[in-house]
């Protein structure tokens, strides 16, 4: 008969269970992608409030929870590797 296919070790195959439901970029890269939705929410929150235009500053809002939500995420990942 076949034998069984060989797994991973240990600490590699949760590793690689983490990140498959994480993504597959590091943890530096989403804390990087974080910080320029972070800054580029504040930007478009300081435009809108300047001209008056509600819509953009809700816009510039939600690009900053974004940012810390990739910032903490990266952290995440961080952590598991």
């Amino acid at each position: 008969m076949g034998r069984a296919p060989a797994t991973m070790s240990g600490k590699r195959a949760e590793r690689s269970k983490h990140m498959g439901l994480l993504g597959g970029s590091s943890g530096k890269d989403d804390k990087d992608e974080g910080a320029m939705d972070r800054a580029k929410g504040r930007i478009k929150e300081a435009g809108g409030a300047l001209t008056g235009d509600e819509g953009k500053k809700r816009e510039g809002r939600s690009d900053q929870r974004k940012g810390r939500a990739k910032q903490k995420k990266g952290d995440l990942k961080d952590l598991l590797s």
